[in-house]
């Protein structure tokens, strides 16, 4: 499991130890793997238009290949939505 933000290497040390998380962060301050998987999009925060990062889940399968995308991805119940879609796919 990895998680990519647009974060600098710095903060997400922070942000991994603070939150005990056991996977790996990538950095992507350049926004080129955001660009990639097309989650950089337009937002709209306090009434102005800004470029931002849609957070999303990619469920990879052994080949490589994307089987399923979770986007827009809220908090409350998304790891037990993940898991379940998981265990659905063996």
């Amino acid at each position: 499991m990895l998680g990519i933000s647009p974060d600098t290497p710095k903060a997400q040390l922070k942000f991994k130890e603070k939150e005990d998380l056991p996977y790996t962060l990538l950095a992507d301050d350049k926004k080129e793997v955001a660009r990639m998987f097309d989650v950089l999009k337009e937002k709209n925060m306090y009434g102005k238009k800004v470029m931002g990062i849609v957070r999303s889940t990619f469920l990879i399968g052994p080949d490589g290949k994307i089987v399923h995308i979770f986007s827009p991805v809220k908090p409350e119940g998304h790891a037990e939505e993940v898991l379940a879609e998981v265990k659905a796919r063996g």
